[in-house]
C-alpha cells in the first residue's frame, strides 16, 4: 500500500495516516486534560503489531512533542502555575528515582505486576469515582463553589495549615506550606514510577482536589511537568535501550501537536465541573482496564507492557 511505511527499529511495515491520527487522540487528551496519554497509545501501538518496548518508548518521544506544544498554548493564555510546577517537579524527580527502587525491590518478591496492579485499581478507582459524583453535585447546583475545592478530611486541612515555609501562589489563588507541592510530587512520582505512567492521571486529582487549584490552571501545570518527564525518559531509553523509533515518533508528533492545540481550544469552551466529569471517565476507563487484566488469564504482553 503507498500510504504504508517502513519503521526500522520496529521492524515493520505501518499506515503512515493510522500513526498520525493515533498521534491527533493523544494529543487532543494532552491539551484538554493535561495527561501524557501513554495509558491509551501504548496499548492501541501494541495492537497494530509494533513491539511494546518500542511503543513505550517511541511514545514518550512524541508525548514531549504533544506536551510542548500543549504547554505552550496554556502559557500564552497564562494557565501555567510554574512556582507549584517546579516544586512538584523537583519532588516528582526524587519521587520517581525512590520508586525505581521500590520496583526492584518488588520484583525480588516476585509479585511487583500483581501488587503495582492491585494499587492501581484502587487507586484510580477511588480518585475516578470521587471526581465523577463530585463534579455531578456541583453541576447540579448541590455545591455552592465550582471552583476545585478540597476533598481531603478535616484533619488533612489541619496539617497543612500547621505546616511552615508558607507560599502564597497567586496564579492558582491559592497559599500554602511549600512542603505540600514537594511532598506530593515526591508521591507522584513515586507512583509514577511504579505504575509505569507519566503521572497525568495522577497528578491531575491531586492538584484539584489536595492543592485546590483551579482546572485550567491545573492542566497547564500538569502539561509542562510531563514535558520534562518525557524529555528524561526519551533520552534514557534511547541511549540505555535503543528502543525509540523515530520514525514512528515522528509521524505520532506530527498528530499530537495538531491535536493539542484542538484539546486547547476545546478545554476553553467547556467548565470546569464538564472537564472533571471527563477527565473521571477516562480514569474509570484506566482502572476497568486494569481490573480485567487482574480478573482475565493474562497474555504474554502483560509483563512488557508499559506507558507514560
Amino acid at each position: 500500500m503507498g500510504l504504508s511505511i517502513y519503521l526500522p527499529i520496529a521492524g515493520n511495515s505501518v499506515n503512515a495516516l493510522l500513526l498520525i491520527g493515533l498521534g491527533v487522540l493523544v494529543g487532543l487528551m494532552s491539551g484538554l486534560f493535561g495527561v501524557g496519554g501513554g495509558f491509551l497509545m501504548t496499548p492501541l501501538l501494541m495492537m497494530i503489531g509494533i513491539p511494546p518496548t518500542v511503543a513505550a518508548a517511541s511514545d514518550s518521544n512524541q508525548i514531549v512533542a504533544a506536551s510542548a506544544s500543549g504547554s505552550y498554548a496554556h502559557f500564552r493564555a497564562g494557565n501555567i502555575d510554574f512556582r507549584i510546577g517546579i516544586m512538584m517537579l523537583l519532588g516528582g524527580l526524587a519521587g520517581g528515582t525512590l520508586g525505581v527502587r521500590v520496583i526492584k525491590f518488588l520484583s525480588a518478591l516476585g509479585q511487583a505486576n500483581f501488587i503495582i496492579t492491585v494499587v492501581y485499581v484502587l487507586m484510580l478507582g477511588g480518585i475516578g469515582f470521587y471526581m465523577f459524583f463530585e463534579s455531578l453535585s456541583s453541576m447540579r447546583g448541590k455545591v455552592a463553589d465550582t471552583s476545585a475545592r478540597a476533598a481531603g478530611p478535616s484533619v488533612y486541612q489541619s496539617v497543612v495549615d500547621a505546616l511552615p515555609f508558607k507560599m502564597a501562589f497567586p496564579r492558582s489563588g491559592v497559599s500554602m506550606s511549600a512542603i505540600v507541592p514537594l511532598a506530593l510530587g515526591v508521591l507522584v512520582g513515586l507512583l509514577a514510577a511504579i505504575m509505569g505512567v507519566g503521572g497525568g492521571f495522577i497528578m491531575v486529582p491531586v492538584m484539584v482536589y489536595l492543592l485546590r487549584m483551579p482546572m485550567h490552571v491545573v492542566v497547564g501545570t500538569s502539561l509542562f511537568q510531563i514535558l520534562f518527564t518525557c524529555i528524561n525518559v526519551t533520552i534514557l531509553q534511547s541511549y540505555m535501550n535503543h528502543t525509540v523509533d523515530f520514525i514512528l515518533a515522528l509521524l505520532l508528533l506530527l498528530g499530537s501537536v495538531v491535536g493539542a492545540q484542538i484539546g486547547v481550544r476545546l478545554g476553553k469552551r467547556l467548565k470546569a465541573d464538564q472537564l472533571k466529569i471527563l477527565m473521571s471517565l477516562m480514569v474509570l476507563t484506566v482502572m476497568g482496564k486494569m481490573l480485567l487484566s487482574l480478573l482475565l488469564a493474562p497474555s504474554v504482553l502483560v509483563a512488557y507492557r508499559g506507558g507514560h
